[in-house]
């Protein structure tokens, strides 16, 4: 009798040991899901954060294009020029980023 109910504990205590066991295993699994979408959020913030500073780049200097004092024509073409810059820059900033 003693030992009916110690098997009966015994194959209690083996079924809560697998379920904990699998417990663990499928919250390990959620965390390293958790931890590959969180670098990829931080990846995806890093990269808009540096799209924001180049859209502030490019709006101080049309600020600074349109404080120029210049005949329209003039003003036009070094619009242009400091345009096709910051294009050039643009690709330079992404050729170093990868």
């Amino acid at each position: 009798m003693k030992r009916d109910r110690l098997n009966n504990e015994l194959q209690t205590l083996e079924r809560k040991i697998r379920l904990l066991l699998a417990q663990y295993a499928q919250e390990k699994k959620s965390n390293e899901d958790l931890k590959n979408q969180y670098q990829e959020l931080k990846s995806l913030l890093n990269s808009k954060e540096q799209q924001i500073q180049d859209f502030q780049n490019k709006i101080k200097i049309s600020t600074i294009v349109d404080s120029i004092s210049v005949g329209d024509s003039e003003a036009t073409e070094v619009k242009n020029k400091i345009d096709d810059y910051i294009k050039e820059i643009d690709k330079c900033i992404n050729q170093l980023s990868k």
